[in-house]
């Protein structure tokens, strides 16, 4: 098919605002047992893992977000378990979601509906490049189940509003669930009704850019369904399930993602250094790259703004040429291991980046820049499970 690039649409609203509204959202009935049933996001679980949920029960998300190609199966998965009441639906309400880092601290996000609006709108912000794999596996698991089964999730500055004053107020109370993600840091979650305080929320967030931190592939993917799909201007096609976050944030964490590339010549003119600790040491703070080949370390200085963008346009994109990056990288957030995928021959040269301040990549997203994919890894991820949005042309939020 061909791929709206998020750039025109049918569907606009009058003004371009962040229509973020209650859902009536899908959740499972035994939440006692929640641990048990929920799942890292989709794009992050390994293929050698997929058998570890399976196994931890017969009604683990993974049977709805990992299908494989039986996408047809995950829709009459999910409407099994509704009809069993396996899962059911909330009336309308937000959501407040915790997580402990395990360090002491603590973030808190926002799940609620979003209007799906268009980048040219300048409301939803993409910083990260797609490509046309991932969106077409999730547009037929989409169109099979009809659903929004895991949140994507955007980073908002609520700065000067009254945004962390009423997510406060939410949590004054007991959480209505509690438990344990896939790796073990505690969540909890209260459930909102649509009311004053719901209305509060969306007031707060119409003048608010929002920054897509983790699924842009979804997102553009949520663009093309509610095309297909149609409905009236507020009906629940139009809206994805989001997951905001303030980016202030005391425990919002952007981890930096180091590049391994298989083929290429050597890069040169840099200042040696001693160790793998030496290079990152180095480079933390600085407009820079580390590099490593043929078991030396070097940090290699870049004009510019931002590393990773630098790094690209500087030097992977001169060694390459008219070749395609994603063809010739290897991607990990563990620095030894690109230096073992160095040494044993996976590839050629290592080079290792700081985390982008987050406050900036919303600044260039802003002007309009996009960065390589995979230029930032925002953790831990909001597990999949906590919350479904269904997909229906008759349902208005």
């Amino acid at each position: 098919m061909a791929w709206p690039t998020c750039t025109t649409s049918s569907f606009v609203t009058e003004a371009p605002i962040a229509d973020v509204r209650a859902l009536p959202g899908i959740r499972y009935s035994d939440t006692a047992h929640l641990s048990e049933l929920v799942a890292p996001p989709y794009d992050v679980i390994p293929d050698a893992d997929i058998a570890r949920y399976l196994d931890r029960s017969p009604h683990n998300v993974i049977r709805l977000i990992r299908p494989g190609h039986d996408y047809d199966g995950a829709a009459r998965t999910l409407e099994a378990w509704l009809q069993a009441g396996t899962l059911r639906a909330d009336d309308p309400s937000m959501y407040v979601h915790e997580v402990d880092l395990g360090d002491g601290r603590t973030r808190r996000d926002l799940l609620a509906a979003l209007r799906l609006e268009p980048y040219e709108r300048r409301v939803v912000l993409p910083h990260e490049r797609t490509h046309r794999g991932p969106k077409e596996d999730r547009l037929a698991l989409m169109r099979a189940t009809r659903a929004s089964l895991e949140p994507l999730w955007f980073v908002y500055d609520g700065a000067g509003s009254e945004l962390k004053r009423l997510l406060d107020g939410a949590v004054e109370r007991l959480p209505d669930v509690t438990f344990n993600d896939p790796e073990g840091l505690a969540q909890r979650l209260w459930v909102l009704p649509r009311g004053a305080w719901s209305d509060a929320v969306t007031a707060e967030l119409v003048p608010l850019q929002l920054l897509i931190v983790d699924g842009h592939h979804r997102y553009e993917t949520a663009v093309a369904y509610a095309e297909e799909a149609g409905g009236p201007p507020d009906a629940a096609t139009r809206f994805t399930l989001a997951l905001l976050t303030d980016i202030d944030d005391p425990g919002l964490d952007v981890l930096p993602t180091h590049r391994v590339m298989k083929a290429g010549i050597a890069v040169t003119g840099g200042e040696p250094k001693e160790s793998l600790e030496e290079t990152l040491t180095s480079i933390r703070g600085q407009v820079a790259a580390g590099v490593y080949r043929d078991g030396r370390f070097q940090v290699l200085p870049l004009e510019g703004e931002v590393a990773v963008v630098e790094l690209h346009r500087q030097v992977i994109d001169n060694i390459l040429g008219r070749r395609s990056a994603e063809d010739f990288l290897l991607y990990t957030r563990d620095a030894k291991e690109a230096v073992r995928l160095v040494d044993d021959g996976a590839g050629v040269n290592a080079f290792f980046l700081n985390a982008p301040d987050v406050r900036q990549v919303l600044k260039l997203a802003a002007d309009g820049r996009t960065f390589p994919q995979k230029s930032t890894y925002f953790h831990p991820k909001p597990p999949s499970g906590m919350v479904i949005h269904r997909l229906a042309a008759d349902l208005t939020l």
